[in-house]
């Protein structure tokens, strides 16, 4: 048994934790949006995104149709990334870093027009 194992388990714990809150930012949710689709406390939430608790099997696959986000993606899993077939991917595969990152920039902003308390922060986390 490798004395390294709880290191490894929290190192993992806090990058599924950092998966799980920037794809609900990147879909432009509240805490208190996944708190009320889960029915949990938003308390909840806070702790799952920091690391401070543990995320059920069943709240995963919530939380990975809620974020759109397959469960293998958000568990940080090998071939889970990026789905190379999309349109998106082949239209973006030949730009400059540089343009690629304004390209996402304009994508966030697009998922978050339109949308109540989109522009709003999270007084709470």
């Amino acid at each position: 048994m490798s004395t390294d194992a709880p290191e490894s388990d929290e190192g993992e714990a806090m990058a599924l934790a950092q998966r799980l809150r920037n794809a609900r930012e990147y879909i432009g949710l509240l805490q208190e949006d996944v708190a009320t689709a889960l029915d949990i406390p938003r308390a909840s939430v806070s702790a799952i995104e920091s690391g401070k608790r543990r995320v059920s099997s069943l709240e995963l696959r919530r939380l990975g149709r809620l974020y759109r986000r397959p469960v293998a993606w958000l568990l940080g899993e090998e071939g889970a990334e990026v789905d190379m077939d999309t349109p998106l991917y082949r239209a973006t595969a030949d730009l400059s870093d540089q343009d690629k990152e304004q390209v996402l920039r304009f994508a966030e902003f697009l998922a978050g027009a339109g949308r109540p308390g989109a522009a709003r922060t999270e007084q709470a986390e």
